[in-house]
């Protein structure tokens, strides 16, 4: 008998399911991303030649600008909700549901304890005019010190959360004895370990840090 060849036909795949599919991912993230509060101030880092990753969860912010004004944030929401708590329970401010939800949907924040509850109950847009003339969290080289109040914020925050990881962002412009209050502060809460941002920067031809990377890659640093 005679074989019958089956016609041959082309192989089509219907994308219509994953084009929805894709559309469907792509609507989902839109909705579900959380955008990063804009920062209050502008701060220019001095460079360095240090690789070090920093961390990427539980981190203590600790901003100065160029002024020498210093800003205080954490950035996990629910800790931010749990500090203003201990925060308004700590120094009696008398803070609103309203007042504590501003602070935790928020960015740094660089005034006063007795500015706090006023600023929180500005709009964004009250809050960055505020911002320009701020004269930032009040700080002193003594943990000791009233008027040190720098000192409570990373005493409550570190009460809140032991596993914060502190990280000092301070503009390359920014005075010593500004960013020396800071230091001296984490000192005095027995914290001697912290990061500091920086730019990175090309390792200098010659130095004994060119040796070592050039050593680790086998290639030319760059």
């Amino acid at each position: 008998m005679p074989k019958v060849k089956m016609p041959r036909k082309s192989t089509t795949v219907d994308m219509t399911a994953m084009c929805d599919v894709a559309f469907l991912l792509l609507t989902f993230f839109m909705l579900a991303t959380k955008f990063k509060p804009e920062e209050p101030v502008t701060v220019t880092t001095p460079s360095s030649i240090s690789e070090i990753p920093l961390p990427d969860a539980d981190i203590m912010l600790i901003t100065v600008d160029p002024k020498g004004r210093i800003f205080f944030s954490i950035d996990n929401k629910n800790m931010r909700k749990d500090l203003i708590d201990n925060i308004d329970d700590y120094k009696k401010l008398g803070l609103t549901q309203q007042e504590k939800l501003s602070f935790a949907i928020g960015s740094s924040v660089g005034v006063p304890f007795s500015q706090l509850k006023s600023y929180l109950d500005m709009d964004p847009d009250q809050q960055k005019t505020v911002n320009n003339t701020t004269p930032g969290i009040p700080a002193d080289t003594s943990v000791t010190n009233e008027n040190n109040e720098l000192a409570a914020w990373i005493r409550v925050a570190r009460n809140t959360n032991p596993k914060l990881r502190i990280c000092i962002k301070a503009d390359g412009n920014a005075s010593y004895p500004e960013i020396k209050k800071v230091i001296s502060t984490l000192e005095g809460w027995k914290i001697f370990k912290f990061n500091l941002i920086t730019g990175l920067k090309g390792v200098p031809p010659g130095t004994a840090a060119y040796t070592m990377k050039q050593n680790a890659t086998g290639n030319k640093v760059q």
